[in-house]
């Protein structure tokens, strides 16, 4: 008898990239409809400049692999950047980063899989009722999502009085820092620190030198997505061209 093989569709680039999943699912921002998210992984690990190309074309990470949406039907997210030097915080920004730098202490470390930080992301998640019926996440689960990268990766980490209550996850390449993921703990609500972190990771761009802060996908009508626009002017990436959203003018 034979066998048949499996064949990865291998896909062209610098570096090479294999196409390691694409299949239609439920969109997890908005349930209704259907998501397609392709996952590709690279050969090697990605170089600082490669994975700002990746970035400016509207690429996202979870763990080894990236992706980009194609779904059949729906163009609802939008990978949203901003141009570090022309933002300037509005003044309700200001105040959250005024109270931030007052009460948490800031660290930058490599990502770290261990069951403070697994308990402080499933407590997150489950205050903000954003398990949805799933399992909470166990430390294997941790590493494959937020530790196991394929490029230049560091965290965040936000302590009160000594206590960790949040952690940032950020990837690196030369003009660029990407924020990947944050979670914190909800009885710190109050502090914004998902809000706080945007702030300290532009920060952290001038310091670098990065002209890009990517946040991701903006989902207009998910909820959970909508905080983004708050930072403005931002860039979104429009039928493969970015265009620029100004503050509204009084």
């Amino acid at each position: 008898m034979f066998r048949q093989s499996l064949v990865v569709p291998m896909l062209p680039g610098s570096p090479p990239e294999l196409l390691v999943h694409d299949t239609t699912s439920n969109c997890p921002y908005l349930p209704e409809r259907i998501a397609r998210l392709p996952l590709r992984l690279p050969c090697r690990p990605l170089r600082r400049p490669e994975l700002d190309e990746r970035l400016a074309a509207g690429d996202r990470r979870q763990g080894f692999v990236l992706y980009r949406t194609a779904c059949p039907e729906c163009r609802a997210c939008e990978p949203i950047r901003i141009d570090v030097g022309g933002f300037t915080p509005s003044r309700s920004l200001r105040r959250v980063r005024r109270r931030g730098d007052a009460l948490l202490s800031v660290s930058l470390g490599r990502p770290v899989a261990e069951p403070q930080r697994v308990a402080l992301y499933n407590t997150h998640k489950r205050r903000r009722g954003l398990l949805d019926g799933h399992p909470p996440m166990d430390l294997d689960g941790y590493r494959d999502f937020l530790v196991s990268t394929c490029c230049d990766t560091f965290e965040l980490r936000y302590r009160h009085a000594g206590r960790l209550v949040g952690v940032a996850i950020v990837d690196r390449g030369v003009c660029s820092l990407s924020a990947v993921y944050c979670y914190y703990d909800p009885h710190y609500a109050a502090l914004s620190i998902g809000t706080y972190s945007i702030l300290k990771q532009l920060q952290l761009c001038r310091r670098l030198g990065a002209r890009y802060l990517y946040l991701g996908l903006y989902v207009a009508d998910c909820r959970a997505m909508t905080y983004k626009s708050r930072f403005l002017p931002h860039e979104r990436l429009l039928d493969g061209r970015w265009c620029r959203f100004e503050r509204p003018t009084r």
